[in-house]
């Protein structure tokens, strides 16, 4: 089949772009290891090491734009004027936007976006401040109704495109997230980490979410108050935000400030080191484009427990147990469940270890070669 030059913008990928800067960095990766792809990269100065890959089977091309992602003007200045330039320049087959928005009309040179989800357009007060919603409506919605293909990550979210965002339906591909554990990363020791948050030796439920009102983690924190996860140590790590100081007013209202934790951005290896300490993984979110962490969890083999709303239950399969996330004494159910249930709990594991091998970023890399495929296709078609 013949090579083609894809270009991929990753000039918005910053340290901590959160689950978009891990599917931007595996995705990358993936593309990299195959010989039917000859990869040229833009990145910001400030790019992480980890986004370039250090094997491909083809020589790799790198531009580092001289641009932070911190500097809005200049680093859309790098995607919509630099990234074409350098693309029509070196005549590539097509460019691909990871990160929801990039350049879309270039002349003779296809065009593929990756839109995470519609949450932005869903529950905007819930998702960020009103300067980032108009951000996705101005940039993230034009790149979206004119690129040749979109590729959604879940089937729920394709279609959301559709019906909240006006996408046509035969221009949007779905290429699920893939998951991987590698067992030779640093891991940070449970001793360390129990002794650093003040676990102690009890239970721990872990949610791993931003902390935005649509995560719904007051409900685990309302769950706490239950006689049967007495002692339960919460741990919710993310970057801090105003809906963590609501969780920690909660927390103090409802007397178990001392079982709920909320550490800020934790690296690699604190994460796994979390992700192993658990007893059980539980995600209450109302709204979700993937939901990657169940199925990281699962590649550990902790037990979940997650909401039965939009893209979750697509990922969970049969693997999880799902619970409404409205409803207080199902989430709480579900989690003492999962604590006290031993044979459910093996029963899970061993589901959730099948399930998370079903997702692999191999697989999102044919499906996302596939798009760009019908991307090059459709263009080289419209020409004629």
């Amino acid at each position: 089949m013949t090579c083609l030059r894809v270009g991929l913008n990753l000039v918005p990928i910053g340290h901590q772009a959160g689950g978009v800067g891990n599917y931007a960095t595996e995705l990358t990766a993936a593309l990299a290891a195959r010989d039917d792809v000859e990869l040229h990269l833009f990145v910001s100065r400030d790019a992480p090491g980890t986004l370039v890959p250090a094997e491909a089977a083809r020589p790799l091309r790198v531009t580092r734009m001289p641009v932070r992602v911190s500097g809005p003007p200049l680093h859309l200045a790098a995607q919509f004027g630099a990234v074409p330039a350098l693309a029509l320049a070196r005549r590539l087959d097509v460019v691909h936007s990871p990160a929801n928005a990039g350049p879309v009309r270039i002349p003779r040179v296809a065009s593929v976006v990756t839109l995470h989800d519609t949450i932005w357009a869903r529950a905007p007060d819930e998702w960020g401040s009103p300067a980032a919603v108009r951000s996705m409506y101005r940039v993230a919605l034009p790149t979206a109704r004119r690129a040749d293909r979109v590729i959604a990550v879940s089937a729920h979210a394709a279609g959301d495109m559709h019906e909240l965002l006006g996408v046509p339906a035969d221009r949007i591909d779905v290429a699920h997230h893939g998951v991987r554990v590698d067992d030779a990363a640093p891991s940070t020791p449970e001793e360390a980490l129990r002794g650093r948050l003040g676990l102690g030796s009890a239970p721990v439920v872990l949610c791993v979410a931003q902390k935005r009102p649509y995560k719904n983690q007051e409900a685990l924190v309302r769950a706490l108050v239950d006689e049967r996860l007495a002692g339960v140590q919460l741990v919710l790590p993310g970057a801090p935000s105003p809906y963590e100081v609501r969780l920690r007013e909660l927390a103090a209202e409802l007397g178990i400030d001392d079982r709920v934790h909320l550490p800020g951005w934790l690296d690699d290896a604190d994460l796994d080191g979390l992700y192993r300490l658990a007893s059980c993984v539980a995600l209450p979110s109302r709204l979700e484009g993937f939901g990657l962490p169940v199925l990281e969890a699962m590649a550990r083999g902790v037990p979940v427990a997650c909401s039965d709303r939009t893209a979750l239950p697509e990922v969970a399969g049969d693997a999880a147990l799902l619970f409404d996330p409205d409803d207080l004494e199902a989430v709480t159910d579900a989690v003492a469940r999962l604590l006290r249930d031993v044979p459910l709990r093996e029963e899970l594991v061993a589901r959730g270890l099948a399930r998370a091998r079903q997702f692999t970023w191999d697989a999102t890399a044919a499906a996302t070669l596939e798009s760009y495929r019908r991307a090059v296709a459709e263009r080289r078609s419209a020409a004629l």
